[in-house]
């Protein structure tokens, strides 16, 4: 049967819109923002640039940092330093942003999908297994694996790391939605040969946009730093002996970023509180379901994310999300995964049917670290008035 949304969607204008992520300035921001102006370095490079990545690599534990315009500009430099080219298969999470996943198209390249696992909801290491021992009795291996780490939870970077060097094949961790997150004892990205790291504006820290990618490997980030400068050659003149990229980030926005760094941890514990806070009020209501922490980490809970179970709650999650919307509330469905996305209809995916529910019955909660507890409640109340 055919269900009428409309008369969910009108906005209530007349209450105080509540976003999913917005961002949240610390204090410190403007301080450095001035002294970029009054350096005068506002067009892109500057001791802001320079001092944003000596700190982000001093938290990350990552030895080498260039600070990137966006964190897909940070995975498009990555495929190139890793020479992926037309022909290529790389391995990649289907349950992920397309950030993520379109540097490979723009290399030439194709992606292979690989299923969720139930318990993390990020790449299935057994999965990923299969996949690199068909691929090696087909004679082709990928050229790297890109695993997602999803909603702040680090994927099993070990398990990962451990199987992708029986193959020989190198790692990169898309690290977008997990600064301050752990795995084990390591800060989410400190795994594979490189990670990239995102700052717009709907992350746990932003830089309005902007990324970086890390490295404990100093000539792959210095080369990559060429790269975002045009592939400019050492001389007085500009000397181009390949082609570059214009991805480096501004000064201005370094600054932002050395302010919103000094508040990460805060921002940590602030993401947590608000997913417990959901837990606590709607962890015992039938037919809802948490996004599961793994015992080897520690989320930053970017996003709080539950699953709605129809025959249980009463109603599905497009309802409840049309529903909040009416109420001027923002939510969103988990990601659609990649295979199910037209233009990569025709790529493979190995398994699919776990990524395929947590996007069916996903629903992403408002998470803003500046919510207040009457913000909170909004949301809450909306979500048991839905049910039947």
């Amino acid at each position: 049967m055919t269900r009428n949304y409309s008369q969910l969607t009108t906005q209530n204008s007349t209450l105080k819109r509540i976003f999913l992520s917005p961002p949240h300035m610390g204090g410190e921001e403007l301080d450095f923002v001035q002294q970029a102006f009054d350096s005068n370095y506002i067009a892109p490079l500057g001791p802001q640039v320079d001092a944003f990545e000596q700190e982000f690599a001093e938290y990350v534990g990552i030895k080498h940092c260039v600070a990137l315009s966006s964190g897909t500009a940070a995975m498009h430099l990555a495929l190139r330093l890793f020479w992926v080219g037309p022909g290529d298969e790389i391995i990649a999470s289907t349950l992920t942003f397309i950030g993520s996943v379109s540097p490979i198209i723009f290399q030439g390249a194709s992606p292979v999908f690989i299923d969720a696992d139930r318990s993390t909801w990020n790449m299935d290491p057994n999965l990923l297994e299969n996949e690199l021992s068909s691929c090696t009795s087909k004679g082709k291996l990928p050229k790297a694996v890109i695993p997602t780490d999803l909603y702040g939870q680090c994927a099993d970077y070990d398990k990962i790391q451990e199987i992708c060097d029986y193959y020989k094949v190198p790692v990169i961790i898309d690290a977008a939605e997990s600064l301050g997150s752990k795995y084990k004892n390591r800060n989410a990205g400190a795994s594979g040969c490189a990670s990239i790291f995102s700052f717009n504006g709907n992350k746990i820290i932003t830089t309005s946009s902007g990324g970086i990618l890390a490295s404990e490997d100093n000539e792959l980030i210095e080369y990559a730093r060429k790269l975002s400068q045009q592939a400019r050659e050492p001389f007085p003149h500009y000397e181009h002996m390949e082609i570059g990229y214009n991805y480096r980030m501004s000064n201005i926005l370094a600054a932002i970023g050395r302010g919103q760094l000094q508040v990460l941890d805060e921002r940590v514990k602030r993401k947590r509180h608000i997913f417990e806070y959901y837990k606590n009020t709607l962890g015992n209501i039938s037919g809802i379901e948490f996004m599961p922490e793994t015992a080897y980490g520690k989320s930053n809970r970017w996003l709080t994310v539950i699953l709605i179970t129809p025959q249980e709650f009463g109603v599905d999650r497009e309802i409840v999300r049309l529903k909040l919307e009416s109420e001027n509330i923002e939510s969103r469905p988990v990601w659609k995964p990649m295979h199910l996305q037209p233009i990569f209809k025709e790529r493979r995916c190995v398994g699919g049917d776990v990524a395929e529910d947590l996007f069916r019955r996903g629903l992403c909660l408002p998470s803003g670290t500046a919510m207040s507890e009457s913000d909170l409640n909004r949301v809450i109340n909306v979500i048991l008035n839905c049910k039947k």
